[in-house]
């Protein structure tokens, strides 16, 4: 399977990027990491992609990791329709004090609009 992991630089995306690497080791699966401009993040794409790359080191995991530009949503879905990505993975899910799932706005976009399965890992 051919997953694309969207990253912003936020704690929850990063605990995505822990478990998706986890579990393409596991299962075989091929990954690229895309990392996005998160305007909701003061982590900036170097201190992101210097994570990330340490993560995927720490397992020995070869994995693609990119840079896109400009809006997020937009660009990971871009990127997984044309390239023909199985899934699309993305962290975030916060839950409310009702029990209700609160949706960070690249997730929300991501899965109102996507046309491949999309795994929001909370």
């Amino acid at each position: 399977m051919d997953l694309l992991l969207g990253i912003g630089g936020s704690e929850d995306s990063f605990r995505a990027l822990e478990e998706t690497i986890e579990r393409a080791v596991e299962a075989g699966d091929a990954l690229t990491v895309a990392i996005v401009e998160n305007p909701e993040s003061e982590t900036d794409v170097e201190e992101i992609r210097d994570r990330v790359e340490a993560a995927l080191s720490a397992v020995s995991f070869d994995a693609e990791v990119r840079t896109l530009s400009g809006h997020p949503g937009s660009q990971l879905l871009e990127l997984a329709e044309r390239e023909g990505y199985d899934r699309i993975v993305l962290g975030g899910g916060e839950t409310s004090p009702l029990g209700k799932v609160e949706l960070g706005s690249i997730a929300e976009f991501v899965l109102l609009n996507a046309r491949t399965t999309v795994t929001l890992v909370r």
